[in-house]
């Protein structure tokens, strides 16, 4: 089973930085894409940053120009580097992986357990 264990977040004033960041374990297993999302009460958990085996990558409108994601192959890790926080980043930020097992087989997916942040004005 994969599991995804997240670290990194916290509270930050307006204009602050803070990495997040979301290691994978467990056994042959291959990472395709990995990414963080985030929801606030009462709303959709919307799509913050991706990044695929390639390196592609794609990020909200809210959020680019201020967040980065990278990631470590050997790791099985991804971050998210968030830039010039504002108040209206404030979420749970929840990390997302999709896995093959092996080689071949049909795509997976796990989520991690959340990690807070908060960004005062």
């Amino acid at each position: 089973q994969v599991r995804l264990v997240e670290s990194g977040g916290g509270k930050v004033q307006a204009g602050g930085s803070l990495r997040l960041s979301c290691a994978a374990s467990g056994s042959r297993f291959s990472i395709k894409r990995m990414g963080w999302y985030r929801q606030v009460p009462e709303k959709q958990r919307e799509l913050v940053a991706a990044i695929t085996l390639d390196g592609s990558t794609n990020f909200a409108d809210s959020v680019k120009g201020r967040f980065t994601i990278s990631k470590d192959e050997a790791k099985n890790a991804v971050y998210l580097q968030m830039n010039s926080l504002k108040p209206e980043d404030t979420a749970v930020y929840y990390c997302n992986a999709d896995y093959i097992y092996g080689s071949s087989g049909p795509i997976r997916e796990v989520w991690g357990q959340g990690t807070l942040v908060t960004v005062s004005s």
